[in-house]
């Protein structure tokens, strides 16, 4: 069992008879709707699930888990969900596959909303690692850049697959993904780009993560 099967196996065991269960996106999540599906069809655990993306979504109806949209959801008791990146004070890095919306809904939504990861996923600093997504109103991304730009960021839009146009969201939005300087905290930079005109969504998630479970040779941490 690799370490990305093993924190998810720890996170499904939040998981209580009645719940309204939200399915992050990516391989530790896929092993959490794995474990989710088994426990409810040999243990007999009853959920409902709400998921974070068509790939989730598809993969829990092939697992005849109960699912249902998120327009008919104001609140959910839990929420499991990977992380690019994971600071000390538990901020998060989301949203390279670009569901950033759906994501923070669910994060937001969440009574509880757990964060699952390996070590490899720790950093210093938000952005440590990977560029911010940054999600933009498609006729507003050259003012959001630009914005973007005078707060110090650098980047530009995200290609798609074929590199022969834009990334779009389901959302239809386009992705810039952007560097900023490391001495930009991430509740500062979390503010900022909440304040930026053109924004739909961005890929730090501050101060939303309750519990990060962390797996590393075979152990699991809380924090």
């Amino acid at each position: 069992m690799n370490d990305k099967q093993l924190v998810a196996l720890r996170a499904a065991q939040y998981v209580q008879n009645g719940m309204l269960v939200g399915l992050g996106t990516g391989s530790t999540a896929n092993y959490f709707i794995e474990e989710l599906a088994r426990l409810t069809h040999e243990q007999g655990l009853r959920c409902t699930t709400i998921a974070s993306s068509t790939i989730s979504a598809q993969k829990a109806q092939s697992l005849q888990l109960p699912i249902v949209a998120l327009e008919h959801v104001a609140s959910i008791d839990l929420y499991v969900d990977g992380a690019d990146e994971i600071t000390p004070d538990k901020t998060l890095l989301k949203g390279r596959g670009s569901d950033l919306v759906k994501e923070k809904l669910l994060a937001k939504a969440a009574t509880k909303f757990i964060a699952v990861a390996d070590a490899s996923k720790l950093v210093n600093h938000i952005g440590q690692n990977f560029t911010i997504p940054i999600e933009v109103i498609p006729f507003a991304w050259q003012m959001a850049k630009k914005s973007l730009e005078a707060l110090g960021g650098v980047g530009d839009l995200r290609s798609n697959a074929a590199k022969d146009g834009f990334w779009i969201t389901s959302h239809g939005s386009y992705v810039l993904d952007m560097k900023f300087d490391a001495s930009i905290d991430a509740s500062a930079l979390n503010a900022l780009l909440n304040n930026t005109p053109g924004v739909v969504e961005h890929g730090i998630f501050h101060q939303l993560a309750d519990v990060i479970l962390i797996a590393q040779d075979g152990v699991v941490s809380e924090r």
